[in-house]
């Protein structure tokens, strides 16, 4: 049976500036059926600098073209100051609440909210210090591979691990927003549990519910997904996110794709052994009489399964009815005579 995938609704932007938007959004996550919800713990300053030359110009074909990071970052992030209401608010709500650092002070604040997993998001994976900080915590790693390549992901395992830490899972992901389904490449997931020997799963940004029905089947144990409580809220991240009736269809879906996985089985169960009536089995299709000839017109294999098996229609050809038999009987062995 396939091990429960856990569901994180990731907040992100998602909360627009507003607090009680952030605060509705987990109420919500909740309700979607989500196992978590994660923030982003990061100030435009701990990731980038407020610098306006080129470098620092968002310009690659995103929905953020044209603004700089340092702007952005402004924009998006979740105030500190609101971290404590947001974790309250999802241990009332019963629903598991972390967030992604991004420097070592995001690291030491979550501590003090005793936040139970880290999240590294694919553009830190190179960011070693900071996943050997984390790491050395001893909670569960989720680490993103949108933009790393093996020897990337390799070196980050081997920081966890050197840190002490073996708890640990690579989502595949497509740092696009939206990203191309045709990008997914979801086969890697499979592979990244084979050759690096930890759980795997996918952060999505496709638009839809599909990747991640998909990944599940090829061994995803975590499934990641921007939520928002409603578009209309607009913001940095909302294009690209799943509203509470979206998200609660995708999780719906996953769970349903989970029961169907079940377990590899042969076993002939009752419920078989009731269908199997329906199958195809040897029947005497034409009133026959003592001593005529078995052909191909006075049996046949039809529909349903209390004659014999169609395997016998060949060995019996030929031989002859030791009896008179109506259409409609099922056939026997017993019927030919000796």
């Amino acid at each position: 049976m396939k091990k429960r995938t856990f569901i994180i609704a990731e907040l992100s932007a998602n909360h627009n500036g507003d607090i009680k938007v952030a605060l509705d959004s987990i109420r919500a996550a909740k309700r979607t059926g989500a196992d978590a919800v994660k923030i982003q713990t990061y100030t435009a300053d701990t990731l980038t600098i407020d610098c306006k030359n080129d470098y620092f110009k968002i310009n690659h074909g995103t929905a953020w073209d044209g603004e700089y990071l340092y702007d952005l970052y402004k924009r998006a992030f979740t105030p500190w100051e609101w971290h404590a209401e947001i974790f309250r608010v999802a241990n009332e709500e019963g629903i598991i609440c972390f967030s992604s650092p991004f420097d070592n002070s995001a690291v030491d604040l979550l501590e003090e909210l005793k936040a139970p997993i880290y999240k590294i998001a694919s553009f830190e994976i190179q960011d070693i210090p900071l996943i050997e900080y984390a790491a050395s915590k001893g909670k569960p790693m989720i680490l993103s591979t949108g933009i790393a390549e093996i020897k990337d992901i390799e070196l980050a395992i081997e920081t966890c691990r050197k840190a002490g830490n073996n708890d640990i899972t690579i989502l595949k992901c497509t740092s696009a927003y939206p990203a191309n389904p045709t990008d997914a490449n979801l086969l890697t997931i499979p592979d990244i549990e084979k050759r690096f020997g930890v759980k795997v799963g996918l952060s999505d940004h496709t638009m839809g519910i599909e990747g991640p029905v998909v990944a599940i089947a090829l061994g995803a144990t975590v499934i990641e997904k921007h939520f928002i409580l409603d578009k209309k809220i607009g913001g940095p991240d909302a294009h690209f996110s799943l509203d509470e009736k979206e998200f609660t269809q995708m999780v719906k879906s996953v769970r349903i794709a989970e029961s169907m996985m079940g377990k590899i089985d042969y076993e002939m169960t009752e419920k078989k052994k009731k269908s199997r009536q329906f199958s195809r089995s040897l029947f005497i299709v034409k009133d026959v009489k003592a001593g005529e000839k078995i052909n191909r017109e006075n049996v046949r294999s039809i529909r349903p399964g209390f004659g014999i098996h169609p395997k016998y229609l060949s060995e019996i050809i030929g031989n002859k009815f030791n009896c008179d038999f109506q259409k409609g009987t099922p056939m026997s062995l017993d019927f030919i005579s000796n």
